[in-house]
């Protein structure tokens, strides 16, 4: 697949898609997102790869959100089934997404951010909810989410009031996992990712499945579904299922297969 605004890169099993605009702090528009909705689509079909890490292109900008000059000139809007950047909608995929954030996430940007399972901001990150300031409102999930990850209160005033978050004050909230210096944000990323596929793929996507299924239901409802959830299921009949409990036995690493 010919690639225009974004690059992917492979890591052994992890895939790193750098967002890829500079010119306009890869602000996206309607060709970016169904270009990296087929980027998404393959990276969760590939079997050989376990974990993403999205990033943004130079050392200023993760992603400035929807492109308004594009706009502005009469661009076409929208966006495929998987949502801004084919992420914010995209609710079937168990495995992990790690935000390396290496630069402003504002609007889009920041809802992309927030759809992911982690996010390594670097000193320099900023980050907000600007749309109001635009006559326009963060309909790509990040009305939604936000809330959901740092409580009502916090949420309502980073959002009623446009305000910039620094990567300081979003790990202090919550919604960051960890601030490195800036430059870093993509070490720290893989790092992560590192450290998550030295787990069985199965088990890391029955514990997402899991988590975002169990999220929508009582705890009670959740508990007693939970062995039904198909990634479950999968995790059980896996050969990485077996290979734990034997390496484990034999002091050994496991040799996991994701399958």
């Amino acid at each position: 697949m010919e690639l225009k605004f974004s690059k992917v890169e492979r890591k052994g099993p992890i895939t790193i898609v750098t967002l890829s605009r500079p010119e306009v702090y890869n602000a996206l528009h309607t060709d970016a997102h169904f270009e990296l909705q087929r980027v998404f689509d393959d990276f969760s079909a590939d079997p050989e790869q376990w974990v993403a890490i999205v990033t943004g292109a130079g050392d200023k900008a993760f992603c400035a959100g929807n492109d308004l000059k594009w706009q502005a000139a009469g661009g076409k809007r929208g966006w495929d089934k998987g949502g801004f950047a084919g992420l914010t909608s995209r609710f079937d995929c168990d495995k992990p997404i790690i935000a390396a954030v290496n630069g402003v996430a504002m609007g889009g940007g920041f809802e992309i951010a927030l759809a992911c399972d982690l996010i390594i901001a670097s000193e320099n990150a900023t980050f907000a909810l600007p749309e109001p300031r635009v006559g326009l409102a963060a309909l790509a999930g990040g009305l939604h989410r936000l809330p959901r990850q740092i409580g009502l209160k916090r949420a309502m005033g980073m959002i009623l009031t446009a305000r910039h978050v620094s990567a300081k004050e979003g790990h202090e909230l919550g919604f960051v996992n960890e601030v490195v210096p800036q430059g870093e944000a993509l070490s720290g990323a893989l790092r992560w990712a590192e450290m998550i596929t030295k787990n069985s793929p199965m088990s890391i996507r029955a514990s997402k499945q899991t988590i975002q299924k169990g999220l929508g239901v009582s705890l009670e409802q959740a508990i007693e579904e939970q062995r039904d959830y198909p990634a479950v299921k999968a995790m059980v009949a896996s050969q990485d299922y077996i290979e734990g409990p034997k390496a484990f036995s034999e002091k050994r690493p496991p040799k996991w297969v994701g399958k």
